[in-house]
């Protein structure tokens, strides 16, 4: 907190500090409240209290009289699974390494060993070994090539389900116990989406009349998975149109009425971006298209009329069967 006789000011609600209290020199103050700690990760209060309930990362320092405050270590633990699950983590396992790296257990391996030997990432070793060599050494057009002869070989699915989704997290973990490797995930995304798009490009003739509209919620950022479903669905000749990140619910409706699809499919990734009961006018537009969220961030229960999918496969096979009908 700012001290009153140092000249600073706070908030009405929950004495909550303003402007440069929340600059990293405040942190060394413990006493940051919930919505402080919001703004500073960039996500909702709400989300906060969602992480303390589920995951116990709350607020650690009492005051007397007052609401609980986030300490500095509590922000810095706060971040680092903020940075996890950015890279694709789940929240509940976000939670668990961030502190395990912060009690000195083993955290994922550094950027050197990774792009050496990347054992842990399961099934196709070879291909992940080279696809993470040629990542940390920026090459882009070895990406390109270990990704292409992928999906030609083995499908879109299979390959972002067992060669890109775990090499992200991997780089996404790594990254966030080091502080390095950032921009290897940033020219993994910028080739992964080339890839897909080239599967995209080659579809011709349509199984569809009506096209699927994928987006993602309208406080989500992440969008790379709409990439690889529509890359999967252009494999089964199913065309899309994708709106990409942070779609307002209002301009989703409006694109629905313009263009009639026949379903529709929103991604929520982070926790509590997603809230599926605005997704409800989309059934009132005629013909109704089939409205189908995935993703781990949706809050609350699934409103009637509303389809909710859990994992990729499950979103390829039910966007395909609906395209099919």
């Amino acid at each position: 907190m700012i001290n009153p006789a140092q000249g600073g000011t706070q908030s009405a609600e929950e004495g909550e500090p303003t402007g440069e209290s929340t600059t990293l020199m405040s942190l060394q103050n413990p006493g940051l409240t919930v919505a402080a700690v919001a703004r500073r990760l960039g996500i909702a209060p709400a989300t906060l209290r969602t992480w303390d309930r589920r995951y116990g990362l709350g607020p650690t320092e009492h005051c007397q009289g007052a609401h609980r405050r986030y300490s500095a270590k509590d922000v810095a633990l706060l971040e680092q699974v903020r940075r996890l699950i950015n890279s694709g983590v789940a929240p509940g396992e976000a939670a668990r390494a961030a502190r395990a790296a912060g009690a000195g257990q083993p955290p994922s391996p550094p950027p050197a060993q990774l792009a050496v030997a990347p054992a842990s990432l399961g099934a196709e070793k070879a291909s992940l070994r080279g696809l993470a060599r040629a990542a940390y050494a920026f090459d882009t057009g070895a990406c390109r090539l270990i990704i292409t002869d992928s999906i030609e070989k083995r499908g879109v699915v299979w390959t972002w389900e067992s060669l890109l989704t775990p090499l992200l997290i991997e780089v996404g973990a790594s990254w966030a116990a080091s502080g390095q490797g950032v921009e290897v995930e940033h020219l993994l995304t910028q080739v992964i989406e080339s890839c897909l798009g080239a599967v995209e490009a080659r579809l011709r003739t349509p199984i569809n009349v009506r096209p699927v509209l994928l987006a993602s919620a309208p406080d989500e950022l992440h969008s790379l998975t709409l990439a690889a479903l529509a890359g999967a669905l252009a494999e089964r000749q199913i065309e899309v149109r994708v709106l990409g990140q942070r779609v307002p619910t209002e301009a989703l409706v409006k694109t629905a009425q313009r263009s009639g699809p026949i379903a529709v499919f929103v991604w929520s990734q982070i926790s509590d971006t997603g809230d599926p009961m605005p997704l409800l006018a989309l059934r009132k537009i005629r013909p109704a298209p089939t409205v189908v969220i995935g993703g781990p961030g949706w809050i609350g229960a699934t409103p009637t009329g509303v389809e909710r999918v859990y994992d990729f496969t499950e979103a390829v096979s039910r966007i395909s069967r609906i395209a099919g009908e």
